[in-house]
């Protein structure tokens, strides 16, 4: 199955439901739909007239099968080891699609932030590098990937504070 909005209806919350959460919350997004994108270099075509950081998350997990969701630009060069002491978690290697599912209820492709709407049992913590603070707009897929939205830094803070979600800072330098 692809991560697209063809297959919404087998998630476990919809891109509508979590809009409609997200406006009720007067949080101010901006929404726009595009062809299927499963990775950076997909989303680079069609980012030239969008402002603000664009990202890429990374579903990771150590060897105590602990769960972290990595936000970071989508140019950075990460390093699994060196993240892992900067994050202090024991080795980290990517989760496999069957666990991105399990915590955060969306596929490979369309990992977000904003999924974590899903992860009700706080299971994954989340890390965002420091460079995405800086109050700009920030571009997330809302649980599929051919729709993207833009909200302001401040707006995802309080988007977590909704979800319960403790926001923690990294710096790559």
């Amino acid at each position: 199955m692809d991560a697209s909005s063809k297959f919404r209806d087998s998630l476990p919350t919809s891109p509508e439901h979590l809009l409609k959460t997200m406006k009720a919350m007067k949080l101010t997004y901006y929404l726009r739909e595009h062809p299927p994108l499963k990775t950076v270099n997909d989303a680079k075509k069609y980012q030239k007239k969008n402002s603000g950081f664009h990202v890429k998350n990374l579903f990771l997990r150590d060897q105590k099968k602990r769960n972290y969701l990595l936000v970071t630009e989508q140019d950075d060069k990460i390093d699994l080891k060196i993240m892992s002491e900067k994050i202090g978690s024991g080795r980290l290697s990517f989760g496999s699609p069957e666990r991105l599912f399990e915590f955060l209820g969306v596929r490979s492709g369309a990992v977000s932030p904003l999924a974590l709407i899903n992860d009700k049992g706080h299971k994954v913590k989340i890390w965002i590098n420091k460079e995405l603070s800086k109050g700009d707009l920030i571009n997330f897929h809302p649980l599929v990937n051919d729709l993207t939205v833009q909200i302001g830094y401040d707006d995802f803070k309080l988007f977590l504070n909704y979800t319960g979600h403790q926001l923690n800072i990294f710096r790559l330098d």
